[in-house]
């Protein structure tokens, strides 16, 4: 019976010792991730100011995630968010595939900005898709499967080109995704990207006509200057 025990109680310390190196570290493990990778895959600066996850049940908040422009915009960033909570199935963290049960993106501010032909969010994704490789070819790194994410409450702005910077309100349905990663046995981070810029490009797009706030844009241009005209008939 001594056998036994003595394999408990080194499981018991190993687990310990993980969960003491995890309260300390991962809160900073995961800030610096986010910061980093995110500025790396996306070329556009992204910073966050505290993360917060309690080791013994994997539950926290990302705090003030802010995601900029790429070069070639003139509005200040494409989403700004005050609160993520996060739930990780804790017990999966030293394995090959992270499972975070839920993330949720409360009230968003997201910009979406056409500069030319194209916008920061088109942008966003063609840098991520070169920064992983064709076809996700990238090694390396932990894999997630994400069971639940949720953007809710989102104020959404859109800008032109045109604009110089200043944008319009316009309205932006919630997004809910479900088991991101589990058909393939998790996706990167890179990925998880990949698939959030594509859900909130797909609502923008579908919210947003930038030819008819050109249109807006030129009649209101046309009313001024008509106005203008008047003063000196």
């Amino acid at each position: 019976m001594k056998k036994p025990v003595a394999v408990l109680l080194v499981a018991a310390a190993i687990i310990g010792t993980v969960l003491f190196w995890l309260s300390g570290n991962i809160d900073g493990l995961i800030r610096s991730a986010i910061a980093n990778h995110g500025s790396a895959m996306t070329l556009a600066t992204v910073s966050v100011d505290a993360v917060k996850i309690l080791p013994a049940d994997g539950k926290g908040s990302i705090n003030n995630l802010v995601i900029g422009n790429p070069a070639g915009f003139k509005t200040a960033y494409a989403l700004k968010v005050a609160r993520i909570d996060i739930d990780i199935d804790i017990g999966s963290v030293a394995a090959d595939v992270i499972v975070i049960r839920r993330i949720a993106i409360h009230a968003p501010d997201v910009i979406y900005e056409k500069a030319d032909s194209t916008t920061n969010f088109d942008v966003l994704q063609k840098n991520i898709a070169a920064y992983l490789g064709p076809a996700g070819s990238r090694k390396g790194g932990s894999k997630l499967i994400i069971e639940e994410l949720s953007i809710r409450d989102a104020t959404a702005q859109a800008s032109a080109a045109f604009m110089n910077g200043k944008t319009v309100s316009v309205a932006l349905p919630d997004i809910s995704l479900r088991n991101l990663g589990k058909a393939t046995g998790g996706i990167s981070p890179g990925e998880l990207g990949q698939e959030v810029a594509g859900a909130l490009k797909a609502k923008l797009s579908g919210a947003v006509s930038f030819e008819r706030l050109m249109n807006s844009a030129g009649e209101a241009l046309g009313k001024a200057g008509a106005a203008v005209r008047g003063l000196f008939k």
